[in-house]
């Protein structure tokens, strides 16, 4: 067991000066994941570790081309031929929850450096690193692959919910001719706990709140969001919202049904993920909602397709949790894997 800045040159990131809209090559990791990209890169197929804003999750290894800003830095091995380079990624990787116990801080973690680099690390024969190496790098391989099939299955499932609103034959109408749109007047931070009424802000989770400013039924969508991903809410009573949460009213309720809409506006979620504006943060324009193109069946249709895509949600939320449930064992799976190959981790 050697100290790591004896094996090992730690390097840390660059800073990002300046986002680009127009860098769309290479994602940006730091101390999480990637949440924008550059057209430029700094770093390839290594692990990374956080240094700021450090969470359980400070270690990864990121395949590929990208940008490593200075929230993030790497080890790469001083002698080739006394420490294997992917040996020392796979170890320090199993060292994860030894490495987030060296943050400092109690609302932010950051990384202790000092006593980063004098971590221990094993230092096994080459060869006997190269066989480590390659068992771990065969039984990854096989979980990937399982990963792969699961998240494959969540895709067919969606696309069946997805097919179904785009079989539904009806006049096409602009949405702005159909409702009412409006938003909250509260910061984000007016949530209270264990509040009498829903507060709708722009993340997925309803937050409480004592007072109330809206009395209806209403389809509640996000207005901004850091990557675009965007999320459609259906509520009917008393609530409050967030001042970029759009609150959306049906003029005519015989031409246009409340749940209908609200799957309608799930679909179109994508779509507006394309049609954000914004670097640091996306935002959805009033007009882009007002513009969106609905089709609208007879009330009768909608109610049909609405009775049909309810059932089918129930089946597909439940599918979900087994698959969330698959994906959480297949990680747990790697960590074992590699706790078994470095008790010490």
């Amino acid at each position: 067991m050697v100290p790591l800045n004896e094996v090992a040159t730690i390097s840390f990131g660059t800073r990002v000066t300046k986002k680009r809209d127009a860098g769309t090559l290479y994602p940006v990791y730091g101390g999480g994941g990637a949440t924008f990209a550059l057209d430029e890169f700094n770093r390839e197929n290594c692990f990374i570790v956080s240094r700021f804003g450090m969470s359980e999750e400070c270690v990864r290894f990121v395949c590929g081309k990208f940008f490593l800003n200075d929230s993030g830095l790497t080890a790469d091995t001083l002698d080739k031929g006394r420490l294997h380079q992917r040996f020392l990624d796979t170890y320090l990787v199993g060292m994860q929850p030894q490495i987030y116990g060296l943050g400092r801080g109690t609302a932010q973690k950051n990384l202790n450096v000092s006593a980063f680099k004098e971590m221990l690390v094993p230092l096994p024969p080459l060869e006997e690193q190269k066989r480590i190496v390659a068992v771990l790098d065969q039984a990854f391989a096989a979980l990937d692959r399982a990963r792969a099939l699961v998240e494959q299955s969540r895709c067919n499932a969606s696309e069946v919910f997805d097919n179904v609103l785009a079989s539904v034959d009806g006049e096409q109408r602009l949405l702005g001719s159909l409702v009412t749109v409006r938003t909250g007047k509260l910061d984000a931070n007016a949530a209270v706990e264990n509040g009498q009424y829903p507060f709708f802000t722009c993340a997925k989770d309803v937050y409480a709140i004592d007072r109330f400013a809206f009395d209806c039924e209403a389809i509640l969508l996000a207005g901004n969001n850091a990557v675009g991903d965007f999320n459609v809410k259906h509520y009917r009573g008393k609530f409050n919202a967030y001042q970029r949460t759009y609150v959306i009213t049906i003029n005519d309720t015989n031409q246009l049904i409340y749940r209908y809409l609200y799957f309608q506006l799930v679909r179109s979620l994508k779509h507006f993920k394309e049609e954000s504006v914004g670097a640091g943060t996306k935002f959805l324009k009033l007009g882009m909602i007002n513009g969106l193109k609905v089709s609208v069946p007879t009330a009768a249709q909608q109610q049909h397709v609405v009775t049909m895509l309810d059932t089918l949600l129930e089946k597909t939320q439940r599918l979900e949790a087994l698959y969330i449930r698959k994906l959480a064992e297949i990680d747990e799976l790697k960590k074992s894997l590699l706790k078994k190959t470095f008790p010490a981790s």
